[in-house]
């Protein structure tokens, strides 16, 4: 007995099922390119053994434990904000529970695979096999075969990203390099703490990046001159590419001097909220303009109504599982960037969206046109087979395979990342089957555009 069957999201169709195991066969060995997540760099620069399953699958993972609270779950008994789990063995027993929850959801392939690939295991996780699999888990997990590193090595990943804010002093990215380790394990620059005046604590981290790049940030020039040193200092690990995650795609591209006036009233902490958006706006086209001057890849996640329980975000904070997705307008809300940028070969700015409905309006004719712009993978909320093929088929007929950059994991759970590129893998080959069933794409064509969905694709954009 499996947990998955060798079959899985392929087509029904047997001759196109054919074309995707062979398309599948290809590439399934090809090392794993990571090129945006929120993994930690500290496991791999201390190499210690994850503790517990709990602290390992329920505990990072906001897909998990979000569709628990969605039924009644206390976080609480999850143990979720906690820096430790006290009762690991609890917590598991809740999951295992209500594991009948995940049926159809991306998270049981992800969660099965890692049972199945990783674990050994082949009885489904319920309440009855709670404690078997709980025992089987943590006993690996004190195992060398199961430590970070090994892991890492095991999983067959080229180059890993992870996201940090300008503040980060980087010192475990710093260990894993002085460790003499060979694994590529670099940083992203996340710079929304110092950008976004929604931010709990933003003047103080303001002044913070001052202190840290000796640059007067009370100043708009002191200001734009300490996030360039915090790009260079990040850059400097290995850093590729910044990441910024706004309510919304809108840009702007204010004369200098109206630029530093809004910047004096954002820093008083008490700027309304459309002055706040404003400054957001400016701030991508300063990006922009940084990443042209140093070659740092820019991902825009906009999208997200993020903290939206507000019960939640005031007793736990950020980040759990509270994130909604909202319509999301970019034609009009890039223009200001594109005018000023959208015409750099040597630029590279990748999109994300949580609202679909801009797929084939919107975000296809925008990068099939503009040649810095790319568009990234179905994201979030629809890192999931059928938002995988939902996004192949609406942005492939404008925008084709070359204007997108393969897939990246932007996950929290380490152990999801290889579980996460074989769904991707298995949904791409599962496209390219139907196109050479249907005689749009030759059979040789298919095997050169799975292997760059793979892997080229995302190694180009991300310059890794």
């Amino acid at each position: 007995m499996m947990l998955l069957h060798e079959d899985r999201l392929f087509p029904a169709e047997e001759s196109a099922r054919k074309v995707a195991r062979a398309l599948y066969a290809s590439i399934r060995n090809l090392p794993i390119i990571s090129p945006h997540g929120h993994t930690q760099a500290s496991w791999f620069a201390s190499n210690e053994p994850f503790p517990d399953p709990a602290t390992l699958f329920v505990q990072p993972d906001h897909y998990v434990f979000r569709m628990l609270y969605s039924q009644g779950v206390s976080l609480d008994d999850l143990e979720i904000g906690q820096p430790v789990v006290k009762n690991p063995r609890k917590v598991w027993r809740i999951f295992a529970s209500n594991y009948h929850l995940f049926r159809g959801t991306p998270s049981r392939l992800w969660l099965d695979y890692a049972f199945q690939e990783l674990f050994g295991m082949k009885e489904r996780l319920s309440e009855k096999t709670a404690d078997l699999y709980y025992d089987a888990i943590e006993a690996k997990l004190r195992t060398p075969e199961f430590l970070p590193r090994a892991l890492f090595e095991r999983f067959n990943i080229e180059v890993m990203s992870t996201t940090e804010s300008p503040l980060d002093s980087l010192k475990a990215h710093k260990a894993i390099r002085d460790s003499g380790w060979k694994a590529r394990i670099v940083p992203s620059f996340r710079p929304d703490p110092v950008v976004d005046a929604e931010f709990k604590g933003f003047v103080e981290q303001i002044e913070l990046l001052g202190k840290q790049t000796g640059e007067d940030t009370a100043s708009w020039k002191g200001y734009l001159n300490a996030l360039v040193k915090s790009r260079a200092r990040f850059k400097a690990l290995g850093c590729t590419s910044t990441d910024h995650g706004h309510p919304t795609a809108q840009t702007a591209d204010l004369p200098q001097d109206e630029a530093a006036k809004l910047f004096d009233k954002i820093i008083t902490g008490k700027s309304d909220k459309n002055e706040q958006e404003l400054f957001r706006a400016q701030m991508l086209t300063e990006m922009a303009r940084m990443s042209l001057e140093d070659g740092l890849t820019m991902q825009i996640h906009p999208g997200s109504v993020r903290n939206h329980n507000r019960l939640v975000y005031e007793k736990y904070g950020r980040d759990m599982g509270a994130d909604i997705p909202r319509p999301t307008n970019y034609v009009d809300a890039l223009r200001p960037l594109l005018d000023r940028f959208g015409n750099e070969p040597k630029l590279t700015i990748i999109l994300f969206t949580l609202d679909e409905t801009t797929y084939s309006r919107e975000l296809a004719p925008l990068a099939g046109h503009y040649p810095c712009l790319r568009l990234g993978p179905a994201w979030w909320f629809y890192d999931s087979p059928e938002g995988m093929m939902r996004y192949r088929e609406q942005v492939t007929e404008t925008a084709g395979f070359y204007n997108t950059v393969g897939f990246n994991d932007d996950t929290r759970a380490f152990l999801s990342i290889p579980a996460r590129h074989d769904v991707a893998r298995r949904v791409d080959c599962a496209f390219l089957s139907r196109l050479v069933t249907e005689h749009r794409l030759d059979e040789d064509e298919a095997f050169e555009v799975a292997h760059e969905l793979t892997y080229g694709l995302a190694k180009k954009a991300y310059k890794l």
